[in-house]
């Protein structure tokens, strides 16, 4: 019997790769125990123990930016989360750590250094994440989304997608989806989504042009993020979700979409041939733009600046689109190079070598 820990969690971005790993491990061995290392704060606190895997928390540790009291205590509370993960890792009889980035993953690497548990690593972004350039450090099992990542002994396993979506068949589930959103089945679909979070830009622009849309001939089904602010207008064609557990059905039914890039978004939507206008996310170490640099290659996607995604360019730019649905067609043709479906059994592979190779 084997034993995992599957370490990582904050964001989608984070969980969902970690999950899926988690349920193909599980199908590819049903004895084994599979345990994930997470925080209370983030994603993970309500979709791991909802997929029946058991959470382990530990407390949540963002690496400084600036000297300030708080980074003057992060040494000490650093070495109490490696502490508590290794004594699980003694407990448990944990065989091997798999980290997916987020606050829980830089613990769970340096205590299984400590403990000498072999470790695997799965960076989803273009530009790698703290956590998982020291976990690469620690281990020749790194596996990748993007060939363009930089970071040691990386390999390209992909994206692990959920089963639903691995699966997915877009025509198929079409009618599925329209009757689970109350869609109408005789109007094209535009999917609106800025990830769990929601992104107030994308959902601003769009609560303002949304009538736009609707007398393009559209649809909107509009993901907003749990904490956004903006309110239902109640117009026919308008669908607002808040948080959206079947994103299934929600890339089965787009036509187009209007996204942020996030690695796991890019990797869904590229593998299951959605079209999409991409947003990129303008805070942070500009990973969200590196994430689309392949499909931006392809032809399968449009690049906005977060800045000039405005009322203006839903008039002058998206309106046209959604008129023009020869030019869709195309870019879903040309996204649906980019993508892979089989990240999840390719980063099973690899765990099973830092295991079995250790």
């Amino acid at each position: 019997m084997t034993t995992y820990l599957l370490a990582g969690g904050g964001t989608a971005g984070h969980v969902n790769p970690l999950l899926a790993v988690a349920d193909r491990l599980r199908d590819n061995d049903p004895t084994a125990v599979i345990l994930v290392l997470g925080t209370k704060e983030g994603l993970e606190a309500r979709l791991v123990p909802a997929r029946g895997y058991e959470l382990l928390t530990i407390e949540r540790l963002p690496f400084p930016r600036r000297i300030d009291r708080r980074a003057l205590g992060f040494p000490r509370r650093l070495r109490a989360a490696v502490d508590r993960t290794a004594g699980i890792l003694r407990e448990r009889g944990v065989d091997v750590v798999v980290g997916f980035g987020g606050y829980a993953s830089a613990p769970a690497y340096l205590a299984a250094r400590r403990v000498r548990v072999p470790i695997a690593v799965h960076e989803a972004n273009a530009r790698p994440g703290i956590a998982n350039r020291l976990g690469a450090a620690f281990t020749r099992y790194v596996g990748v989304v993007f060939a363009s990542t930089r970071i040691r002994h990386a390999t390209v396993v992909g994206m692990p997608l959920r089963r639903e979506l691995e699966t997915l068949d877009r025509h198929a589930a079409r009618a599925a989806a329209i009757e689970f959103f109350a869609l109408d089945p005789r109007r094209p679909v535009l999917l609106v989504t800025g990830g769990s979070s929601g992104a107030r830009s994308i959902n601003r622009t769009i609560a303002a042009t949304v009538p736009l849309i609707l007398g393009a001939g559209w649809q909107v089904l509009h993901i907003a993020g749990e904490k956004s602010e903006i309110t239902d207008p109640e117009l026919a064609g308008y669908h607002l979700v808040r948080y959206c557990d079947r994103m299934d059905l929600a890339v089965a039914v787009a036509d187009l979409a209007v996204s942020r890039a996030g690695s796991a978004t890019v990797s869904e939507f590229t593998a299951l041939g959605v079209p999409a206008v991409y947003i990129p996310y303008p805070v942070g170490n500009g990973e969200q733009r590196h994430n689309i640099a392949d499909v931006m290659a392809a032809g399968g996607g449009i690049l906005v600046r977060d800045a000039d995604f405005t009322d203006a360019w839903i008039t002058t730019s998206l309106l046209p689109l959604l008129r023009d649905r020869a030019t869709i067609a195309e870019l879903a043709a040309r996204a649906g190079t980019v993508g892979a479906r089989d990240g999840a059994d390719r980063m099973v592979a690899l765990v099973t070598r830092a295991l079995t190779e250790r």
